[in-house]
């Protein structure tokens, strides 16, 4: 089994927390989103990982330091990491194909912007499964529509109509995810886009219009990680997750407590100095951060920085931050110093 993972956008919602590191390498209760896909895209899958194929962006951004997180990443599943770029941002199904190489066997794909929780039998004898969510607003999303076997027939974007309350996560599995490589190249070399890009949807109905058979796999948490707001509400959901699992050490032992309360949930982690605080619930705070004389819940601090003197509620700060204030629903991008 293959994973392939387009992580190519630079995530501008996310701004100012994308200007230094790509949206996928922020640290969601302690670990970058990627890393914590990957694991529970392997945990449903239960079977080894051959491959991850990583879809990155131009040098100048996911540089060394981005692949070497991703090659460490591949060898905590035992599997090759292959590193390919999408210098251009020309849309999912033209980010797919700059791994062509890599575009044979079963496979996964998974877009770097979310995170799951899913427990369920892989569907292996379907032609690709794709995973769903309900939800309650469906005309926001892309949705599935199903036949009476439940096999996926359309796929229908932000339908104004009711047709499903299944929504499109962005996450596939092909038993051959070379019919897909060849079905998109039909649509490179037919220019077929949509919104100016070229999209895997395009590739999919192909395969649908040839007969291939779609299933749905539905996932039990579908957390997005795309703006400031959801990714701190991510945060508090995956930390409730983890209390409850008890599978990662929240709290790390080389962290210093001084006078502070903890609340759980909350991901503290090695060499964090607390002093006179009350922290939680849903809070996460990085390795080698100072937290001094104040309150803070439903909160992610990164790591090696400095706060204050602050009341943190809702609040997105960075790595190697400097804070001292009065303001409660911040967002401070790394390097900052507002004090």
């Amino acid at each position: 089994m293959k994973i392939i993972v387009p992580m190519a956008g630079r995530g501008s919602r996310l701004r100012p927390h994308t200007l230094t590191i790509p949206k996928p390498l922020i640290p969601v209760a302690g670990k970058p989103i990627v890393h914590r896909l990957v694991k529970d895209i392997a945990k449903v899958l239960n079977e080894p990982i051959e491959e991850i194929a990583f879809v990155l962006g131009e040098p100048a951004f996911f540089g060394d330091e981005v692949v070497k997180s991703l090659e460490e990443l591949a060898a905590t599943l035992s599997a090759k990491a292959s590193i390919y770029r999408q210098n251009e941002p020309l849309g999912t199904g033209h980010a797919i194909m700059c791994a062509e190489p890599s575009l044979s066997g079963p496979a996964v794909v998974a877009y770097a912007d979310t995170l799951i929780k899913a427990d369920f039998d892989l569907d292996t004898d379907a032609d690709s499964v794709i995973w769903v969510k309900q939800v309650e607003n469906p005309e926001a999303y892309g949705v599935v529509k199903l036949n009476e076997r439940n096999e996926i027939i359309e796929l229908v974007e932000k339908p104004k109509n009711f047709v499903s309350d299944l929504a499109v996560i962005g996450i596939y599995y092909f038993k051959d995810i070379g019919v897909l490589k060849n079905e998109l190249q039909h649509v490179l070399d037919e220019n077929i886009v949509n919104g100016g890009e070229y999209q895997i949807n395009d590739g999919i109905l192909r395969m649908m219009k040839d007969g291939k058979v779609f299933k749905t796999g539905t996932v039990d948490e579908w957390m997005d990680c795309g703006n400031k707001a959801v990714t701190v509400e991510t945060n508090g959901k995956m930390l409730q997750i983890l209390e409850i699992e008890k599978d990662e050490v929240l709290v790390s032992e080389s962290m210093e407590n001084h006078d502070s309360t903890i609340i759980p949930p909350c991901f503290i982690g090695d060499n964090v100095k607390l002093v006179n605080c009350k922290i939680g619930p849903f809070v996460s705070i990085g390795e080698g951060t100072v937290v001094e004389n104040s309150i803070v819940k439903n909160s992610l601090i990164q790591t090696n920085s400095v706060i204050k003197n602050a009341n943190l509620d809702e609040a997105m700060i960075g790595n190697f931050v400097e804070f001292d204030g009065e303001f409660n629903k911040i967002s401070i991008g790394d390097y900052s110093s507002l004090v």
